[in-house]
């Protein structure tokens, strides 16, 4: 088994658990909680990266009355409150308690590089100033911070690895400019105005999971007009696929096993195989057009409402004869300085280059870069280097086979799931030659 497998197969078992001691991160049917098999072996397939770091209690490490400060406001009617933590962000935010996986995201060197990069790119920026790092983990990134000459740096976290966060900052001689403060950046209490935020938020499809939130929260409680956000923006693309391998080993398998015909397995097959999101490497060669921008969110102005619900609608010209078999989709994220032109505390505009309009756009351009030779990017994409999120595939369960240039459209819609928000409703309708289909799936 490898390592990555392990990963996945210790964090089943702290889900189990997290669900006995009265958390739940399944998803809800007909009003009863899916913490069963289901939702087990649909976790064990996507991966071992749930994503989000944001409440805890019990340490000596750093905490604040801000939790008390809720309850009065509650109680006089205020609406200043912030959202109350639920047993699904509990369990959420106890998963990442585990080592395997901060070990996992450590590991992906185009990961952690780029964020390192980016500091020391920015250095300017950071030297002598006030950091938060939200989701910090095992605090490597304030550390990198730290070491980029931050006068201090809060170091924000709600799982339980805050605990070993803070050691690692003592063992490294920082705790005089690194505060780790245990719990959700909702609730901690921050002193200090902040030149910087950085977060290593992405979750798969970059929105699953809906880390962003956080620094949306941090951003509007803490940081002065003009500062800076790292990664300042990130774009989320779709495209359709080819993957006969795939689809071999998921599918076809069953229509002879051992000289037995199995086939009245293939219903199955297709259900278990493609009706939830798939979290897999896919290279260049299994993209059949070039790729449509779904949505680009700006770091400085994205609120919580935009991210609530995220369509667009999109047409591809396929380059090649080929079996259609399902969309991918990734992301990029840039760690650049926008142009800032501050108001209030309230209100920050950011000058980028707009990305083609999504209502027009025939799937043929990226998103233009307003300085490509500056930019540092962190890229998902099929034909960069692998990274831990992977690309994510919406799968058919019967393929659609294509032609050189034949048109596919269709729309596309994310949206937060209402019974928990860290879940992601993915609806798809598209056509081609004709035909029309629906696919929707619930990315758990």
């Amino acid at each position: 088994m490898t390592s990555r497998a392990l990963s996945r197969v210790r964090r089943e078992d702290m889900f189990q658990s997290t669900s006995s001691s009265g958390y739940s991160n399944g998803y809800h049917h007909d009003g009863s909680s899916g913490g069963g098999a289901h939702s087990a072996e649909n976790r064990l397939r996507r991966g071992s990266r749930s994503r989000s770091r944001n409440h805890g209690s019990g340490s000596n490490l750093r905490v604040s009355n801000r939790m008390i400060q809720q309850q009065q406001e509650e109680e006089t009617g205020t609406d200043k409150a912030p959202a109350p933590c639920t047993d699904f962000d509990m369990a959420y935010f106890n998963s990442y308690a585990h080592l395997g996986i901060h070990e996992e995201m450590i590991k992906d060197r185009a990961r952690t590089e780029s964020y390192r990069n980016a500091i020391f790119q920015h250095q300017d920026r950071i030297a002598g100033k006030v950091v938060v790092d939200v989701g910090c983990g095992t605090g490597i990134l304030s550390i990198f911070c730290a070491q980029a000459g931050a006068k201090r740096v809060y170091a924000v976290d709600a799982s339980n690895i805050a605990v070993q966060a803070n050691e690692v900052v003592k063992a490294n001689n920082l705790s005089d400019r690194v505060i780790v403060l245990h719990g959700r950046v909702e609730d901690v209490e921050i002193d200090d105005e902040v030149d910087v935020i950085v977060s290593e938020w992405m979750g798969y499809m970059l929105l699953y999971e809906s880390m962003l939130g956080s620094v949306i929260t941090a951003r509007e409680r803490w940081l002065k007009p003009g500062g800076l956000i790292l990664p300042s923006t990130a774009t989320l693309y779709m495209a359709p696929v080819t993957h006969p391998d795939r689809y071999s080993e998921s599918v076809d398998f069953w229509r002879n096993v051992y000289g037995i015909d199995m086939s009245a397995m293939l219903p199955l097959a297709k259900q278990c195989a493609f009706e939830e999101p798939s979290v897999e490497t896919i290279s260049g060669e299994n993209v059949l057009t070039w790729p449509h921008v779904v949505k680009q969110v700006d770091c400085y102005t994205v609120t919580l409402h935009e991210l609530e619900s995220v369509s667009t609608r999109f047409k591809f010209k396929s380059m090649m004869r080929a079996p259609f078999h399902g969309f991918a989709f990734w992301f990029d994220v840039e760690f650049d300085i926008p142009a800032i032109f501050p108001s209030n505390n309230n209100t920050r505009i950011a000058a980028f280059i707009e990305p083609p309009n999504n209502h027009d756009i025939d799937g043929t351009q990226r998103k233009k870069r307003a300085n490509p030779n500056e930019a540092l990017v962190l890229s998902t994409a099929p034909e960069d280097p692998p990274t831990h999120w992977q690309q994510t595939l919406i799968y058919f369960y019967d393929p659609i086979e294509v032609e050189q240039d034949q048109v596919i459209e269709g729309s596309v819609t994310l949206s937060q799931s209402k019974e928990n928000p860290r879940f992601m409703n993915i609806h798809l309708e598209y056509a081609s030659n004709g035909r029309c289909f629906v696919k929707e799936s619930v990315m758990r």
